[in-house]
């Protein structure tokens, strides 16, 4: 199964870099943007057949390394591999 991971700083965390990348912007022209946020994409393919086990793995994965579950949140996407 592919595992695709999107990994963002929940509401009322600062972000720094999402900031700079927004004055960035701004200093280039695009003025229409605001409200920059960065997170982390990842891919992964898990050899595992049952939806229910890969679902429970990617949630500890994400839980233990992938993302601060203090100050980050998670979603995920789970395609069977055709």
């Amino acid at each position: 199964m592919k595992a695709k991971i999107h990994v963002t700083l929940k509401q009322g965390i600062l972000d720094p870099q999402g900031k700079s990348i927004e004055q960035a912007l701004a200093t280039l022209g695009y003025t229409a943007v605001s409200n920059v946020r960065v997170g982390k994409y990842l891919e992964l393919d898990l050899n595992e057949t049952e939806k229910e086990k890969a679902e429970a793995q990617l949630k500890a994965m994400c839980d233990k390394l992938l993302a601060n579950p203090i100050i980050e949140e998670y979603r995920y996407e789970l395609d069977a591999e055709r």
